[in-house]
């Protein structure tokens, strides 16, 4: 199984997966931005620039082959379930990744975190962030094209404990 958990940053991804983490067993988090990060290590400056010059490693085109192609390895080496925190908002690659999900593993889940604009910035403020930085650009990009584009089931996040939230998503796993 895969579960999906979207959002704009500050949303609480992270706080959700590791809740659902505690939940279901036999599971592991895979989070994509690593391969990002990876991505990010190894590319030349200059292939970065003409793949990505919005400075998103997501617009590179091996971060979206490869967040599928790591999926398939974790799954088949460790036999897990993948808790899958990451903010992606261009239906394009949103696309490109579920449908990849779906081919490794039918039961795959995507549930897309809301929250208003506050409160995100809000969480964005207590986990440290630095006001104006690359996350808090993010922020209307990401509400807008969630509300614009079909992401499958939203999940309301304001003023939700994250209790409720993450019983919420094992129900509906587990139906």
């Amino acid at each position: 199984m895969i579960i999906m958990i979207n959002g704009a940053f500050g949303v609480g991804k992270t706080t959700i997966s590791n809740g659902l983490l505690e939940e279901l067993e036999n599971s592991m988090i895979y989070d994509p931005e690593e391969v990002g990060f990876m991505l990010g290590n190894i590319i030349p400056e200059k292939v970065k620039q003409i793949e990505a010059g919005t400075g998103d490693f997501q617009d590179l085109q091996l971060w979206k082959e490869l967040t599928v192609k790591v999926a398939k390895l974790l799954i088949t080496k460790y036999k897990v379930n993948l808790i899958v925190p990451m903010t992606i908002r261009k239906p394009e690659y949103f696309s490109y990744i579920i449908n990849g999900f779906k081919n490794i593993d039918k039961q795959t889940y995507h549930f897309c975190l809301t929250a208003s604009k506050h409160t995100i910035y809000e969480r964005l403020r207590k986990r440290g962030e630095e006001e104006g930085n690359w996350c808090y650009q993010q922020t209307e990009k990401c509400l807008q094209s969630f509300n614009e584009y079909d992401f499958g089931e939203y999940i309301d996040t304001e003023n939700v404990s994250t209790t409720v939230i993450v019983d919420q998503i094992v129900e509906k796993i587990n139906l």
